[in-house]
């Protein structure tokens, strides 16, 4: 599995260096205000990636924070969109293990049960 794993990698960076060699023309950015910013591609192609990833990451630290302190407290339910529920009788937050009696069905004929005959019927 280790082989497998650092020969996607391998494969992983050697297409990314293929895609960074094949695109070092340069490109001009341009900004507010008459502002230009020459660079080759690949590089412009690389501040877009990190900057998109760094604004994923800290778009999701507010929940993952909130998420962990919730966890840490341990009072508060992990899931605030439930209802919250009282403990059953004896402190024990699950049901009995009996629950309820599910209705048997009616017998099919092929279970090997006892079946109604035409004679029966009166047929």
């Amino acid at each position: 599995m280790r082989i497998l794993s650092w020969l996607l990698r391998a494969f992983v960076f050697f297409t990314l260096f293929a895609f960074a060699l094949n695109n070092q023309e340069p490109v001009v950015v341009h900004g507010f205000f008459g502002l230009d910013w020459h660079a080759p591609l690949v590089i412009v192609v690389l501040l877009a990636f990190g900057a998109g990833s760094a604004l994923g990451v800290l778009a999701m630290l507010p929940p993952w924070w909130r998420a962990r302190r919730r966890a840490a407290d341990g009072t508060r339910d992990l899931m605030p969109d439930r209802p919250a529920t009282a403990p059953a009788a004896g402190g024990r937050d699950m049901p009995p293990a009996s629950g309820p009696k599910r209705a048997e069905p009616p017998p099919s004929g092929f279970d090997g049960g006892s079946t109604t005959s035409r004679a029966d019927l009166g047929i």
